[in-house]
């Protein structure tokens, strides 16, 4: 699969985020997947793209990244994703989602911080109801949402979370080991042999319960005077709690091998925070053999049992919390005890997370639908045979031409006879001095490839926006024709006019200079319906044209469109045929009239349709989007069947 992982924190930040998704992101590529890490801060290496960010008032530490509607929509447009996950709900998130839903991606969300409880830490608890519906508004878009313990999916399907799946965490317990305790380090805070060392790890902020740890340091002090205290991280209260707590050593961020050694130097771990939605911290103590103190919820619900593993205080009972540190003065020496700690701690690896994220990805994709193939799935380059393709009014120089979709359709396909009927180029935008970019050669290049590797018949019609090769024509090069009408013979022995159309729109053959200001009108308009959709994705809401909505509403627009048709089929009659294939509207039709069959390819600006003609004869009308879902439905069937083939060969 390829993932896109959005999120504000990733490595080198120090946190318990930016670990989760470092140690996703590793299983996932082991696993073969293709991960790239959208994210703010520094950092921006291979296969990260850094988005714009703030620094969060007063706590520079964390930055908050900005919406990016426009340039994530751009990036899933060229280079779409299997799957998207969005780890944090900032504004960046939140756009992310948002355009996920709009391109039909797949997205899971990821529920990693209590934001909602921090409020009340920086005393704005009024604020918590607000903060917690924009959560659930922003996690609601999303497939499903992903939280680290059952109390915390509990706890969100209460609040109203739509889709919440449990993806537990893992701890490396060959990094974070007993092993790496250091004797001088344990020297340099000014511990002897025979002193207890009492850890707290983390972010020194408010909502970590600091001031609390520092308490709990001081009275547990009281009763072995020779305990010495250590605080490892950073953070916006960190100067205040040095100056009020001389005796306690801050050893500020530690990462890598110091981490590990900083852990297992000490002997006791007080983790006394109440707004974790897991807490790696207390895994990581007792992967380095330490006696924790933790409150009962999160991951000390999940993996701490009392007064075996470790020790625990019921959530919110700071009295409580306070008599476990002071047993744990009792338990520092207890090896048997600190070995059952490191003992629960080897059981929990990351293979088991990431297999589980992965396959919750998979459940978002199924959610979402089989709307395109998997990267894998492309790599095999599944095709479908016809025996001819009729497309139209791609309109190659603009910046609306759909030339990535057109491309990964003609990409899955093999056929005899490709027919090119009209405004393949435009070249009146490019008068205009529209820019011709790498991707609209890449379209004359796929042809070109299907000419030489297919040996496919290629016939180009001119149209009324490249009708500069009307001068040329008819002109061949082998397997290349140019003409201005064609006549194809299906298999059944029926007879199809195939024309561009514009002959038969009294504007663009009469006043050319009517049409190029309705061209340019029309451009103008699809630029504006651009900045409308860029719009509605930001408010999570699908594609919508505004063009199409016009004709359909505007009567004299319905009226054109139904003459055009009555004259084509007319023309179709006289030239002896039993059908007409045509463009130039941009109204993709398949109907009977009479004896007559009028098809319109539509275009590969907003319906991305066309005509194919299968091997037995029947035309058909098909659209990219279904066509690219039930190419991914058979190959995913297929792989399933010769799964269980494979299955029931081995068991036999």
């Amino acid at each position: 699969m390829r993932i896109d992982i959005v999120t504000d924190t990733f490595a080198p930040d120090v946190n318990g985020v930016a670990m989760t998704l470092g140690r996703l992101c590793d299983g996932l590529r082991l696993k073969g997947h293709l991960v790239h890490v959208i994210r703010t801060g520094e950092g921006g290496g291979r296969g990260e793209t850094v988005a714009a960010s703030v620094p969060l008032p007063g706590y520079k530490e964390v930055r908050v990244g900005l919406p990016g509607p426009f340039k994530l929509r751009k990036r899933w447009t060229k280079r779409r994703p299997d799957a998207v996950y969005v780890a944090t709900e900032s504004p960046l998130g939140s756009s992310a989602i948002k355009a996920a839903n709009a391109l039909e991606i797949p997205v899971a969300a990821g529920f990693h911080t209590n934001f909602h409880q921090y409020m009340e830490q920086y005393l704005l608890g009024g604020l918590q109801p607000a903060a917690m519906a924009y959560l659930k508004r922003v996690h609601n878009r999303a497939n499903l949402t992903m939280a680290p313990t059952t109390d915390v999916v509990d706890m969100l399907r209460r609040e109203g979370f739509n889709n919440v799946r449990l993806l537990g965490r893992g701890v490396d317990t060959v990094f974070f080991h007993p092993a790496k305790r250091d004797a001088a380090l344990r020297a340099a805070w000014g511990a002897r042999a025979e002193s207890p060392v009492a850890l707290v790890v983390g972010r020194v902020a408010a909502e970590k319960n600091l001031p609390f740890a520092m308490e709990c340091f001081r009275k547990m002090r009281e009763q072995i005077p020779d305990l010495r205290c250590v605080v490892v991280g950073d953070g916006p209260i960190r100067e205040k709690l040095q100056l009020e707590n001389p005796y306690v050593h801050f050893a500020g961020m530690q990462t890598g091998e110091d981490l590990a050694r900083h852990y297992a130097s000490a002997d006791i771990l007080l983790f006394p925070s109440e707004t974790e939605t897991f807490g790696n911290v207390l895994l990581e103590g007792m992967a380095s053999g330490l006696v924790t103190v933790s409150y009962d919820y999160a991951a000390s619900a999940r993996h701490v049992t009392q007064e075996s593993n470790g020790l625990k205080a019921p959530k919110g009972e700071s009295d409580a919390y306070l008599a476990e540190c002071f047993r744990s003065l009792r338990h520092w020496r207890n090896d048997t005890f600190r070995a059952e700690a490191r003992a629960s701690a080897e059981d929990l690896g990351w293979d088991q997370v990431v297999d589980s994220f992965e396959n919750h990805l998979l459940e978002a994709s199924e959610a979402r639908g089989p709307v395109t193939l998997t990267l894998r799935e492309r790599k095999k380059r599944p095709k479908r045979n016809f025996r001819s393709i009729f497309i139209s009014d791609v309109h190659l120089g603009t910046e609306d031409s759909k030339v990535h979709e057109v491309i990964d359709f003609l990409k899955h396909t093999r056929c005899e006879k490709l027919v090119l009927n009209g405004d393949i180029i435009d070249g009146w935008a490019l008068k205009r001095g529209a820019k011709w970019r790498k991707r609209h050669s890449r379209f004359i290049r796929t042809v070109l490839k299907k000419m030489e590797k297919d040996d496919t018949e290629v016939v180009y019609l001119r149209g009324n926006h490249d009708d500069i090769l009307e001068r040329f024509l008819p002109l061949g090069f082998g397997k290349l024709q140019f003409v201005k009408e064609h006549i194809h013979k299906g298999v059944d022995g029926k007879r199809y006019l195939v024309v561009h159309g514009d002959g038969f729109d009294a504007v663009s053959t009469n006043h050319k200079w009517v049409a190029v200001l309705g061209a340019i009108g029309y451009d103008a308009l699809l630029s504006a319906n651009r900045i409308y959709n860029r719009y509605r994705a930001w408010i999570g809401k699908e594609y919508y044209s505004v063009s199409k909505a016009i004709k359909a509403r505007v009567k004299s627009a319905v009226n054109f469109v139904g003459e055009y048709e009555t004259q084509l089929q007319e023309f179709a009659r006289k030239k002896n045929c039993d059908g007409i294939i045509c463009g130039h509207i941009h109204t993709p039709e398949d109907k009977q009239v009479g004896e007559i069959r009028y098809l319109n390819s539509g275009d590969w600006v907003e319906s991305l349709t066309a005509i194919v003609e299968h091997h037995d004869g029947r035309l058909e009308l098909i659209h990219y989007t279904q066509f690219m879902a039930e190419l991914a439905a058979e190959v995913r069937n297929d792989t399933t069947r010769r799964t269980g083939q494979a299955t029931v060969v081995l068991s036999a």
